[in-house]
């Protein structure tokens, strides 16, 4: 079951203070429902967990083709004029989507967000729903 919303603020806090230009922050389920956020507006954090969940299928789908490769998406980075945007598996069916500007380094961002995973992730899982109910 996922955890509050508010047991993760201070740690999604930490990272965000942690890391130079980080604009927004979301942790979200598979099938792109916003678990929590940090910093940006609710309604855009709503629209990039959404978008996360195509994201995550179609990365796990070209994962499957790599040889020796588990088939699991575990980092996804995409450069965009202006900055940054990493998603990152979290836990069980859930996952942490980060959004920022030119100033934050690649390599730094992605060992931050994988040592909140660490701190996180067993915490994060998101039951399969079907029919919007938790199965």
């Amino acid at each position: 079951m996922i955890q509050q919303r508010a047991n993760f603020d201070w740690m999604l806090k930490e990272l965000y203070d942690g890391v130079p230009g980080i604009e927004m922050i979301v942790v979200l389920s598979a099938d792109g429902l916003r678990i929590a956020r940090y910093g940006g507006d609710p309604d855009a954090a709503d629209r990039v967990a959404a978008a996360c969940a195509g994201l995550q299928s179609l990365a796990t789908a070209v994962a499957v083709e790599i040889p020796d490769s588990d088939g699991r998406m575990k980092l996804v980075i995409i450069e965009i004029d202006g900055g940054y945007f990493y998603l990152m598996s979290a836990g069980a069916n859930a996952y942490l989507a980060v959004l920022a500007d030119i100033r934050t380094e690649p390599g730094l961002m992605s060992a931050r967000m994988r040592d909140l995973v660490v701190r996180i992730g067993a915490h994060l899982t998101s039951p399969p729903r079907r029919a919007g109910r938790t199965v």
